[in-house]
């Protein structure tokens, strides 16, 4: 396996990409301050050598005040005709900045409470975790600089950066990192079984770890990324569901579930790369879509992650005051067949449903934005393969499918499909008229979410079911028959054991790629398209992540200038 070094991940954001001495530049801040340090006149010696000085002075003030005028106004046109309109000059950077979200956390208590909300808001801003993720949802450097991986990938040796700090001041090192992830073990703090075959971890010195596996696992660094891998002050005192005292950037001032979590910058952050550019960011926890709107129109946000793409579009159509993107996750809309069930049993059937969508059609009712999505593994995660080719939608082929089984329009198959109301009722609304076409006649169960979680989820009692599956690198559903899909197939299940297997992250992607096509032909499920996240941001905002930013938002790079 690969070797890294480095200090931090980059998150992707609004900033288009820098030149390499644009980023060399921000990376030696002290040899920049020099330059400009040595630029600058030194005081004179000796005294004043009669009035000649004072003409020159104002004839040297006058040719300056010419020439910044001439550069003002060709700069202004410059940027008037780059922009297609009046060019304006940038106030002075905001000390806040507001950001709109949809999910708000139960509470602060990453190591007990679940939902992702938590990772989004506290992973890279609060606490750190021994690797990190990047906006491309590659594991990156995070409090190790670099590791190195065993050739049987049962031993892990990571080296950490010197002189970090929590930010209460205490020292952080290899002692920490052991007790966390031993402690995460030990307690069975949530995602503990992510990493399973992590036997233990180990310091070695102040700033080496080593973690032992049981049996070799490609996706063990990429769970180190998140929860599995965070380091706490074992021994700070502080309540875990109100407040959170990690090492990252910023720290907790205070925390409401029904209102906002208002961070401010660590003064004691020990990294330079990740250091917080705005003083304080609030975030806002703002379901109702009306309501969000409103603050982004109101300046009370400056951000809103996510938007709806239908209610973008006027923030869209006024690019002189807001920037609107969509960016990929790792979101999937999947329906799934309960394979168990007689009338699903056949293949024949669940072929004709993915032969009988149109995808086209759905996404574009959702403001085309989405991505459409073939099977089971989104473009941001290991293995993906564009199986979009595999069921195009083609009505005729999936009526002579039905009709093989049995069913014509005339003598229609009776299908339910449970889904959570949260989803609003069009999607299933357009797929009961798209199925009714080919000979399905589809009842449409909207319930509570609690109530899909328990009889779906749970009890896997269910015919069809929609979801937003929105977790990354979640293939191994697909190769556990005890999950709520029913699915069991010896292949993918042997295929997805060589995946975890693999010492290369190249051999690794290879089995997952021949299992998730494999799962995809034998058609256990529909994925109707992949989700992407649409951002809305007054004009002025730079450094919001973009992609993957319902998993991972770290916001030390945000900045506004109005």
């Amino acid at each position: 396996m690969s070797q890294v070094n480095g200090a931090h991940g980059k998150a992707g954001a609004t900033a288009s990409t820098k030149s390499a001495s644009a980023k060399n530049a921000s990376a030696n801040a002290a040899s920049t301050d020099a330059s400009l340090a040595a630029r600058a006149k030194g005081p004179r010696k000796g005294g004043p050598r009669g009035k000649g000085w004072i003409v020159s002075l104002v004839a040297v003030i006058a040719a300056v005040a010419v020439i910044l005028g001439v550069t003002i106004y060709f700069n202004g046109r410059e940027a008037e005709s780059a922009n297609g309109g009046t060019a304006s000059v940038s106030g002075a950077a905001a000390d806040t900045v507001t950001v709109g979200i949809k999910l708000a956390p139960v509470n602060l208590d990453i190591r007990h409470q679940s939902g992702s909300a938590l990772e989004q808001l506290l992973i890279g801003n609060v606490y750190e975790g021994l690797v990190s993720r990047d906006s491309d949802n590659k594991v990156q450097p995070g409090l190790a600089k670099s590791w190195e991986i065993s050739d049987d990938g049962l031993a892990y040796t990571f080296h950490l950066n010197e002189k970090m700090n929590f930010s209460n001041g205490d020292e952080l090192n290899a002692d920490d990192v052991a007790w966390s992830i031993n402690e995460l073990k030990a307690q069975k703090y949530y995602n503990y079984d992510q990493v399973k075959n992590l036997d233990k971890a180990e310091a070695v010195d102040a700033n080496t770890v080593k973690v032992t596996l049981t049996a070799p696992d490609s996706n063990m660094l990429w769970y180190l990324s998140g929860r599995p891998g965070l380091v706490f002050d074992k021994d700070a005192q502080y309540d875990a569901k109100t407040s959170a005292l990690g090492s990252g950037p910023y720290t907790v001032v205070s925390f409401d579930a029904s209102d906002k979590l208002v961070l401010k910058a660590n003064d004691r952050y020990w990294g330079a790369d990740h250091k917080a550019k705005t003083e304080n960011v609030v975030v806002r926890f703002l379901p109702d879509d009306n309501a969000a709107v409103n603050a982004l129109k109101s300046g009370d946000v400056q951000v809103l992650s996510p938007i709806t793409a239908t209610l973008a579009k006027p923030f869209q159509s006024d690019p002189d005051h807001y920037t609107v993107s969509a960016n990929d996750g790792s979101d999937k809309f999947v329906l799934a067949f309960n394979v168990t069930n007689p009338k699903l049993s056949d293949q024949r059937v669940r072929q004709a449903i993915r032969y009988g969508i149109d995808r086209q059609q759905i996404i574009a009712s959702r403001g085309d934005v989405d991505a459409p999505l073939g099977g089971p593994i989104p473009s941001v995660d290991p293995g993906y393969e564009d199986l979009t080719g595999l069921y195009p939608h083609d009505a005729d082929k999936a009526k002579a499918l039905m009709a093989e089984a049995g069913y014509t329009a005339d003598h229609p198959l009776q299908l339910t499909l449970t889904y959570a109301n949260v989803y609003g009722t069009e999607l299933g609304d357009q797929l009961k008229s798209q199925l009714s076409e080919i000979g399905i006649d589809l009842k449409i169960n909207y319930v509570e979410f609690s109530t899909w979680l328990q009889d779906v989820h749970t009890n896997g009692d269910y015919e069809l079911s929609l979801v937003d599956h929105a977790e990354s690198h979640d293939f191994y559903k697909w190769a556990t028959p005890t999950y709520y899909y029913h699915y069991d197939n010896k292949q993918v299940q042997d295929l997805y054991a060589k995946a975890l297997a693999a010492t290369t992250d190249a051999e690794a992607d290879d089995y997952l790629k021949q299992a998730a096509r494999i799962v995809s032909q034998d058609a256990p499920a529909d994925w109707l398209f992949a989700y992407r996240v649409t951002v809305a941001a007054a004009k002025g905002v730079d450094g919001f992540p973009q992609k993957l930013s319902q998993s991972v938002l770290p916001l030390y790079a945000v900045t506004y200038r109005k």
